[in-house]
């Protein structure tokens, strides 16, 4: 059996309800970027900022995501593409329960980001660019992926020798080389999220 044999069974209680009770909108921030680029590190520091508002979130993070729902693919272009739909379309549960949800994935390519992106209505993704170059990330390596992927350990490694895809046109681009405040990046966020409307 193939989709086109099922029918989505709406349920009695919207979105709109559910955001009511929340008193902020559902939202997906899709954080983008290499390895060690700090995705998850911000993901976290903004998760609690949101926390101690009274804000409902949940973290989809790459390595969690590929202990379970995500364990049976590898690293291959196929594979990392079928990793990216399968968190959008978790995704967009999130969002319609009026969640704001954080995803923290390197997500390498602009076609696999898109695809998230058109899973959900307007103004539902938020593309965030998490902007370290290379020998910042290197230098970081808190995983050691990037000595291993060097030393030829590690195949298919994104930035090493397998490309990564910078966005054309995220929603916020983040500088997080050494020299940024992580208390300032979270502060430009949340401050985004208020003029949106969002919050």
């Amino acid at each position: 059996m193939t989709a086109d044999n099922l029918t989505w069974h709406p349920g009695a209680i919207s979105r709109s309800d559910r955001e009511t009770i929340k008193n902020h909108k559902g939202a997906c921030l899709w954080f983008t970027g290499l390895s060690g680029s700090g995705k998850s590190t911000l993901a976290n520091e903004l998760e609690a900022a949101l926390n101690a508002r009274g804000v409902h979130t949940y973290i989809l993070d790459g390595d969690n995501i590929r202990h379970g729902l995500n364990r049976d693919l590898g690293f291959t272009d196929a594979a990392r593409t079928e990793n990216i739909r399968r968190i959008g379309e978790v995704a967009k549960l999130f969002v319609d329960a009026g969640i704001i949800v954080l995803t923290a994935f390197i997500s390498p390519f602009i076609r696999d980001r898109d695809f998230a992106r058109n899973l959900m209505s307007e103004g539902d993704f938020i593309e965030i660019f998490v902007d370290a170059d290379l020998a910042t990330c290197e230098r970081r390596d808190p995983k050691g992926l990037y000595t291993k992927a060097r030393s030829g350990e590690i195949r298919d490694f994104t930035g090493i020798d397998s490309p990564y895809e910078p966005p054309l046109r995220p929603e916020l681009t983040i500088r997080n080389n050494d020299d940024a405040d992580i208390a300032d990046n979270v502060r430009i966020i949340t401050l985004f999220l208020e003029e949106k409307g969002i919050l």
